[in-house]
């Protein structure tokens, strides 16, 4: 069974880390700014992640393949 989609848009994410502080199980930071960990991409249904994406301070968490920026 697949989940729903979590994915960071590398073009609005500016590192504030706030995903990785709330999910570090799902988030890390690379080269300064936050990624899924592999094996995580279909984490999105999970309340602790939908937590994180609405706390993303520059909206650059997508869930379910939803543009990030609405």
């Amino acid at each position: 069974m697949t989940g729903v989609q979590v994915s960071i848009d590398p073009e609005l994410c500016y590192g504030s880390w706030e995903c990785v502080h709330r999910v570090p199980s799902v988030f890390a930071v690379v080269d300064g700014f936050g990624t899924v960990l592999p094996g995580h991409e279909d984490d999105g249904d999970d309340p602790a992640v939908r937590a994180a994406a609405e706390a993303c301070p520059s909206r650059a968490i997508a869930l379910g393949g939803a543009d990030p920026r609405l």
